[in-house]
């Protein structure tokens, strides 16, 4: 599990390809202060697993399903990434929720100034995601724990302040480019609960009505 809260900027070393499959090898430095062979680390928010280090660089396996469905395929040699360890016990949970599973890539329509921040709007590839995304909410780009400002039918923004800018590769990238983003998980879960209902059993049908309703949630200490 991750916070969100990026640790270090990590630059991209070599990049092995066979078709989907993927080893990268990234340079670092602070993150390899603890690190172990199957320790888990944030690419650019996608969870991966450390297959070999050294003194300045680790390396990963991507599989052809996170190669699909994030824009690590897009990496070239040189290009900085984002990087964030596993949220140890004893740290403080300075973001939210990460599990680093990335539910969709999004454009960048927009980088604005506003006074001391900047305004990134986004417009994922996949418009299933907005159901889990509203206003005030957090969410994750390229490993970024973010508030969103705004939800349209369309578009995603978030408000940026100066030294997350600086501190992540947000501050590389402009309208055109590529990001991943994961959404909140409580909102996935609690969408799977209200399909199901409780007391479900594989054997029954999916098709009857769940008895689930926002009442009983609230009712139950989950709203």
């Amino acid at each position: 599990m991750f916070t969100g809260i990026v640790e270090e900027i990590g630059h991209m070393r070599r990049i092995h390809s066979a078709g989907q499959a993927m080893v990268l090898t990234i340079g670092a430095k602070k993150i390899l202060e603890d690190v172990h062979l199957g320790d888990s680390i944030a690419v650019n928010g996608v969870c991966l697993t450390v297959i070999s280090f050294d003194s300045d660089s680790f390396s990963v396996d991507v599989m052809p399903e996170t190669y699909r469905k994030t824009n690590l395929r897009k990496l070239q040699s040189g290009t900085r990434v984002n990087l964030e360890r596993a949220m140890a016990a004893n740290g403080r949970f300075g973001g939210h929720i990460v599990q680093g599973h990335v539910d969709a890539t999004a454009t960048i329509l927009s980088r604005t100034p506003e006074e001391n921040a900047v305004v990134y709007r986004f417009e994922p590839e996949n418009p299933h995601i907005f159901r889990y995304i509203i206003p005030g909410g957090s969410i994750t780009i390229d490993g970024i724990s973010l508030t969103v400002v705004n939800v349209t039918e369309g578009d995603v923004s978030v408000s940026i302040i100066p030294h997350t800018l600086a501190q992540t590769v947000l501050h590389d990238k402009k309208a055109g480019d590529t990001v991943n983003i994961e959404c909140d998980v409580l909102g996935k879960y609690m969408e799977r609960l209200l399909k199901f209902g409780p007391g479900f059993s594989s054997e029954r049908t999916t098709s009857k009505k769940s008895t689930l309703t926002a009442d009983f949630l609230a009712e139950n200490g989950f709203m």
